[in-house]
């Protein structure tokens, strides 16, 4: 959609003046005039706004969770103070930072001009949108209660964002060590050790091992460093590629699940994002088999995924609830508990948010001990290359030194 410069002034007088996008003038003008200004002047935008373009290919080619939950917020506090859903839209659209949600959001109220639901224009961006999102929203329209289907998701969005800003910080010093000691052992194999083996092949001396092993991968990473740079490539590509098919995403989710440190998060952030998606659609009131097949979507796992459809075909199937998570042998003796005391007592929705409460807070708890979990592996793993790096440096200046004395 073309975008339009403006001048005009306000109810009071004053001039105002900013960037707006139309299919037309005419279209910017009437957007004015609904908004309460008089425009006087109304131009096509330069295309040759290099900050504006910078901004809208680098700067806000990426729709967040904070875009998201900000969104849902306002949405919601707009939707309750009485205001249209396309005055909402269009006024989030104009106030907006991310031209890529700007732009989403033009295109989501053209849709309802057009005729469309909210739903149903919503879920023409499932890149943008997920699965749990567009859900909630047709909940919210079907019950007629969409202010609070935009709160809810507010929240579950800044609980997410939370989660991972956690997850970064905690990751962070580990990363680092991890980069700074492959960029040491790059500095020892290029310049280091090369200045030691000239020294060490002027004496006719027998090199142990450790001094046999730098010497080979220092000569193998002077010779061969473009192989290794080309397969790192190839090898990043590749994954990354595989990744993106489904069996690739399938076994990379499970993978996830049974790494050393992060697995245990991973499984725990799934089953608490599992439990309070299900409550969720529960209370709102969807049905059990479209609520189960949201909340596999919703869990960001494949794996996990794929053991929610198999419950929801058990359930489809007359099998209660319990029974079929216990037949995955996906969920521990507490959820399983938790979910056959909900089926009896007629309380699932109440009894999974406790149990979403509850692995959140070991998430939390997880997430702020990583470093504590991490901190004792990377100490071995450096004690061992300082341990090969001391014995293959200082081994022959031993051996030199007892043939000095002889």
């Amino acid at each position: 959609m073309p975008a339009f410069q403006y001048r005009g002034r306000n109810h009071r007088g004053e001039v105002v003046k900013g960037r707006i996008e139309g299919a037309s003038a005419d279209t910017v003008a009437t957007q004015l005039f609904n908004s309460g200004v008089t425009p006087i002047e109304i131009a096509p935008a330069r295309s040759d706004d290099v900050l504006s373009v910078f901004k809208g290919r680098f700067g806000g080619g990426k729709i967040g969770l904070l875009d998201l939950a900000l969104f849902s917020r306002q949405l919601y506090t707009l939707l309750k103070a009485g205001v249209p859903i396309m005055q909402a839209l269009r006024g989030l659209r104009e106030s907006s930072h991310n031209p890529a949600l700007a732009q989403v959001l033009a295109s989501v109220g053209d849709n309802l001009d057009q005729g469309l639901d909210f739903t149903t224009a919503l879920r023409r961006y499932p890149k943008v949108f997920s699965p749990i999102f567009v859900a909630m929203v047709q909940v919210g329209e079907t019950t007629g209660n969409l202010p609070d289907a935009f709160l809810q998701l507010a929240e579950n969005l800044e609980s997410e964002k939370k989660t991972r800003d956690q997850i970064k910080s905690a990751t962070r010093y580990p990363m680092f060590v991890v980069i700074a000691m492959v960029i040491a052992m790059f500095i020892i194999n290029i310049f280091v050790i090369p200045a030691f083996a000239k020294i060490y092949s002027s004496f006719r001396i027998e090199l142990p091992w450790a001094t046999q092993a730098l010497i080979a991968s220092s000569n193998f990473t002077l010779n061969y460093w473009y192989l290794m740079l080309g397969g790192v490539i190839v090898a990043v590509v590749s994954i990354r590629m595989y990744v993106q098919t489904p069996e690739g995403l399938y076994r990379w989710h499970r993978l996830k699940l049974r790494l050393p440190v992060t697995g245990k998060i991973v499984y725990q952030a799934a089953l608490a994002r599992f439990a309070r998606t299900l409550a969720i659609m529960m209370r709102a009131g969807v049905p059990l088999m479209q609520g189960m097949t949201v909340t596999s979507r919703a869990v960001d796992n494949e794996f996990i995924g794929e053991r929610i459809v198999q419950m929801r075909d058990g359930v489809e199937r007359g099998e209660t609830i319990a029974r079929t998570a216990a037949a995955t042998g996906l969920f521990p003796p507490l959820v399983l508990q938790m979910i056959a005391v909900g089926e009896e007592s007629g309380a699932v929705d109440e009894l999974m948010l406790n149990v979403a409460d509850y692995y959140e807070r070991e998430v939390d708890y997880s997430i702020k001990n990583i470093g504590d979990a991490i901190q004792p592996l990377l100490i071995v793993v450096l004690g061992i290359l300082v341990t090969i790096l001391a014995l293959g440096v200082f081994l022959p200046m031993w051996d030199m030194v007892k043939a000095v004395k002889h």
